[in-house]
């Protein structure tokens, strides 16, 4: 005990220091700057009990686990989920039948039956053309068979007669289109197919027939039987139902023109005319007002 008092009284620096030491201590403790010297920042940091670390994915450090999870969470919903615009800007073609099976959507069918229904009414105009049809295409059809032979008709050879010695060139040719064209016409006329082009060949057809008819009988003559009154009452509704169309009560009765007509019609009328007209031009040559 004696030895140790003496050594603490022969170095009372030693002791001085450590109480310096102590003092500085807790003044660190107490706050930064108290005794002078700027405190060091700790390197590590031991981890509180029952706190999670966060992983090491180079995110911030301040953001929690679960946040880390929520904020990762969208991008693989969104890569998921079909891309937003596309399906809804693609119009749908197809759909699912009530027997699952797959129809078209829209057809032109259906398009064309939506027209007709949301079309203004008619009236009584698609029966009239229907009869209109009817009667010129019946007494077309009649009239080509008889060239055939039928009902005691002159036949292809007795109408080739009648053809040449009218001054035809190419008679032979001419009977045969002739009583075809007439039972084709007539034909579609009644079907009400290829209306267009049915009432221009039976314009064509006309045109002849009065021609011939007029040639025969030079000078004006309408009154039958040897004027032109048949002749031109058969052309000229012919030309009506193809400026007219066919209505609806026909094959052609869903197209537009059917109801409609437009310039395509005016256009098909002009071509059966001039047809009719080169055929007598070039094949008779003969002017019907002379005789």
């Amino acid at each position: 005990m004696s030895g140790k008092h003496s050594e603490e009284a022969s170095n009372p620096e030693s002791s001085g220091g450590v109480q310096g030491s102590a003092t500085g201590a807790d003044a660190g403790a107490n706050g930064p700057g108290a005794s002078g010297v700027p405190d060091e920042q700790p390197t590590q940091h031991l981890p509180q009990v029952g706190a999670v670390s966060p992983a090491p994915t180079g995110l911030d450090s301040s953001a929690s686990p679960t946040g880390a999870a929520s904020s990762a969470a969208p991008p693989s919903a969104a890569s998921s989920a079909p891309p937003t615009g596309t399906a809804s800007s693609a119009a749908p073609t197809e759909v699912i039948g009530t027997h699952g099976e797959v129809v078209p959507s829209t057809t032109a069918r259906e398009r064309s039956a939506a027209k007709l229904r949301t079309s203004p009414p008619r009236g009584t105009s698609d029966f009239g053309l229907l009869l209109l049809r009817l009667v010129v295409g019946a007494t077309m059809l009649v009239h080509g068979l008889q060239k055939f032979g039928m009902w005691d008709g002159p036949g292809i050879d007795g109408y080739e007669g009648v053809l040449s010695d009218a001054g035809f060139d190419q008679a032979r040719i001419l009977a045969m289109a002739g009583a075809g064209g007439e039972v084709a016409a007539g034909a579609l006329l009644i079907l009400g197919l290829l209306t267009p082009w049915a009432g221009a060949a039976t314009v064509a057809i006309m045109i002849n027939a009065w021609a011939f008819r007029e040639a025969a009988e030079p000078g004006i003559n309408y009154f039958a039987p040897e004027g032109i009154e048949y002749e031109t009452l058969l052309g000229v509704c012919a030309a009506v139902i193809v400026l007219a169309g066919p209505g609806r009560i026909a094959l052609d009765g869903r197209r537009d023109w059917a109801t409609a007509p437009r310039a395509g019609s005016v256009l098909v009328l002009l071509l059966g005319i001039a047809a009719g007209v080169c055929v007598w031009i070039f094949l008779n040559g003969a002017n019907p007002f002379e005789g």
